[in-house]
């Protein structure tokens, strides 16, 4: 089913406000080299829940990293909060996912270098996950 435009510009709002609360989080905590991004918000229909993927580079500290945003969950929503309180009522719960889009690009371009083509030989690339 398709988002509706509300759907779309309330994705848009908490995607630009969390990528600025994420970075801002990362080099207030000495995580000067760290470079955090939203890629994707996708907010449901009754606009309660937010699934948020986060891109993470470099991509060593990744799981750590997700996992320190998923404990300061509810310091995050706040100062969302704090942010769009003139442009929503209530802030959807947060659901963090970590985006993996760029490493599996990356494995692709490695494997496309290397002599084993992964288009002749399907089993050398690793199954994506849906999530």
């Amino acid at each position: 089913m398709e988002e509706t435009q509300r759907q779309k510009k309330i994705a848009g709002i908490i995607q630009q406000d969390l990528a600025d609360i994420l970075q801002r989080a990362a080099t207030d905590g000495g995580l000067k080299g760290t470079l955090i991004s939203v890629s994707k918000v996708s907010v449901t229909v009754d606009l309660s829940l937010a699934k948020v993927y986060v891109s993470i580079f470099p991509n060593k500290d990744a799981k750590a990293l997700l996992e320190g945003i998923k404990e300061s969950q509810v310091a995050i929503r706040h100062e969302l909060a704090q942010r769009t309180k003139h442009q929503l009522r209530r802030v959807p719960e947060l659901n963090f996912y970590l985006d993996d889009s760029l490493e599996y690009i990356e494995g692709i371009e490695k494997s496309l270098k290397r002599e084993e083509n992964p288009i002749e030989n399907r089993d050398l690339l690793d199954k994506r996950k849906k999530s």
